[in-house]
Order: C-alpha cells, then structure tokens, then sequence
C-alpha cells in the first residue's frame, strides 16, 4: 500500500467516523418547523442576516 494510498484511506475512515458521530448526537431535524432557503412572493421572511430580522 502505497503512502497517498493510506492517507486516502485516513482521510475517508476520518470522514465516515465523524459524519456517523455527528449524526447519532445531533437531534433530528424537523423539515416542517424550517423556515424557507428562498421566500420570494410567499410572504415569509427567510432567515439571514440582520436585513432579514424584523424591527
């Protein structure tokens, strides 16, 4: 096994190993309780920066 050969295998065991963490201690996300990425026409605001936040 060559040495990029490991680091590549490193790198994807790192990566599955923290996604699978990740996953079993985040809580579930509610799609229904999100607000909407793009709210053009639908009368919500969506959510950003302090443009977006109601005065």
């Amino acid at each position: 096994m060559t040495r990029r050969t490991q680091r590549q295998l490193f790198f994807w065991i790192t990566l599955i190993t923290f996604l699978a963490w990740d996953f079993s201690v985040s809580a579930p996300i509610d799609l229904r309780q999100e607000p909407p990425m793009i709210a053009a026409g639908s009368g919500q605001s969506s959510v950003g920066g302090h443009c977006s936040m109601a005065d």
